[in-house]
């Protein structure tokens, strides 16, 4: 079986399968923890609904990476075949990021929508880091403070303003931070329910 499994002929389907697997893995390893404590700690419910919650979560997060990977792996190497030089571009890379980001991650779910954002972030810094990089710029020693305070500055801007414009998540976070620490009825909801 090694033989086949090692041999140079068989290598890009068998990295399919192996991006495909990697995908399950790693979106199980992050999405089961950080579905268990959000689940604990915000969602109502009996156990049965929390665990179904939990494996949903667990499974949709896994399920897209591995089709995202497998995908995109699959486009790529489509592309590289139909290269002529045999060789793939960055072209090649976007086509292959965006038809597969499209079918895999197009619907709006709180999965998805979390993912999303994540990259958005990620993407946003990288951006930045490229331009520095080009210019030749020095990072500014205090730059991460900058941006920390850029941030909070226009997210309490837009909550202030219109909070049903920013995400659902992040909306009853700040509600409950910021408008529910205004209002209690006894020492009991001031100290220990929140209402």
């Amino acid at each position: 079986m090694d033989d086949i499994v090692l041999n140079p002929r068989y290598h890009d389907v068998l990295s399919l399968v192996k991006g495909f697997r990697n995908g399950v893995v790693y979106g199980s390893k992050i999405r089961f923890p950080h579905a268990l404590v959000m689940t604990l700690l915000f969602r109502n419910g009996s156990l049965q609904e929390k665990v179904s919650a939990i494996l949903s979560a667990t499974k949709a997060h896994a399920r897209g990476l591995a089709f995202f990977v497998t995908g995109y792996k699959s486009l790529m190497l489509l592309q590289r075949y139909l290269s002529a030089s045999g060789k793939n571009t960055d072209v090649h890379t976007f086509i292959a990021g965006f038809i597969s980001g499209y079918f895999v991650f197009g619907e709006k779910t709180s999965v998805n929508q979390q993912i999303i954002l994540y990259l958005f972030s990620r993407i946003s810094m990288g951006l930045v880091n490229t331009a520095l990089k080009a210019t030749n710029l020095k990072t500014p020693k205090n730059s991460f403070a900058l941006f920390a305070a850029l941030c909070w500055g226009m997210v309490m801007v837009l909550f202030r303003r219109d909070k049903t414009v920013l995400q659902d998540s992040l909306k009853n976070s700040m509600t409950y931070l910021y408008e529910d620490s205004n209002h209690w009825t006894s020492l009991k909801t001031l100290l220990w329910h929140n209402k």
